[in-house]
């Protein structure tokens, strides 16, 4: 029996396998990876009945066009996506995200765009197939590792799916990619390396988000942010959603695949919570940032997954 497959004509802008990324591996520079929207990915997964951590095709801005080939099977997209479905009749049907539908045997699947955000997720029943490194299938193609050799799919490539026949229950949810007016932020390990003023700054005016993003960094536009100790140190560890400040003044925001270790001192980090809106926010879009304590912060993830939690729970 031949196996069910995607054969891609348009690859997108950058399409890869993720899933919850990889724990534990700081230690030998691996960062964690995985998907960027976490709720919308969870979502996806959960609308199809799959396993919370099954890998999903993550794609930006542009999404791939591909042919499914030889099965049948139940998929979803979620995130603010504009995607069609081109039948093997050629008739097209207009994608609605957080729906799942079903593709048959020369089905076109067609990811348009996202629209006024960055990520997107499309998700198949029972999983891509992918190969795991240090248990996850999530591809860094900063560090080469994950999946299709930690690269980006490109055109003509097969990405296979874990079983030929692979249906479930038409399922859909109203979900809403809300928005908040400020990203809340922890002092940095660095906070005191930056003057009263350059403090005041930092937390009073907009910053945009430049081109220069992707999954491993976003580089931020605006006001000079002045250092009066030490514009470089000795490298320290680092974490997905801390931001260094280098010697030009232009706050750099560490996503997933960001390096593990930095020289450039860190004046706050972004709380857990408003991580998957920070990802979604394209070049051009503006930023303020909140400064709260941690104890609040920690009150802001409980309800974060507990918001989550209820989410999934409306998916039966």
């Amino acid at each position: 029996m031949s196996k069910a497959f995607f054969e891609i004509i348009r690859p997108g802008i950058h399409s890869t396998l993720q899933d919850l990324g990889r724990n534990n591996q700081y230690h030998i520079g691996i960062p964690f990876s995985g998907s960027m929207d976490k709720r919308n990915y969870l979502i996806s997964n959960k609308l199809l009945g799959n396993k919370p951590n099954e890998a999903v095709l993550e794609f930006a801005y542009q999404g791939p066009q591909m042919k499914f080939h030889s099965g049948k099977a139940s998929g979803v997209i979620t995130g603010n996506v504009t995607f069609n479905i081109i039948r093997n009749n050629s008739k097209i049907d207009k994608g609605i995200c957080y729906e799942t539908f079903i593709l048959n045997d020369g089905d076109i699947l067609d990811i348009i765009s996202t629209n006024k955000s960055v990520y997107g997720y499309f998700s198949i029943k029972n999983g891509f197939t992918g190969e795991y490194f240090w248990e996850s299938c999530s591809i860094n193609t900063k560090a080469k590792i994950g999946s299709n050799n930690g690269e980006k799919y490109e055109a003509k490539q097969k990405i296979y799916i874990n079983k030929k026949e692979s249906l479930s229950n038409l399922k859909k949810i109203n979900y809403l990619n809300s928005k908040i007016e400020y990203i809340r932020v922890l002092k940095g390990t660095n906070f005191n390396f930056f003057s009263k003023k350059a403090k005041e700054i930092f937390f009073s005016s907009e910053f945009e988000v430049s081109k220069l993003t992707d999954r491993m960094g976003m580089r931020l536009e605006g006001p000079k942010i002045e250092n009066f100790v030490e514009t470089n140190i000795k490298s320290e560890g680092l974490i997905k959603g801390v931001i260094q400040v280098p010697a030009d003044g232009n706050p750099i925001i560490m996503l997933s695949d960001h390096g593990t270790i930095g020289g450039y001192p860190k004046i706050a980090v972004v709380i857990s919570a408003d991580y998957d809106r920070l990802t979604q926010l394209t070049p051009g879009s503006k930023i303020k940032f909140k400064l709260i304590e941690l104890k609040e912060a920690e009150n802001l993830y409980k309800l974060y997954e507990i918001e989550t939690k209820n989410i999934l729970n409306q998916i039966i």
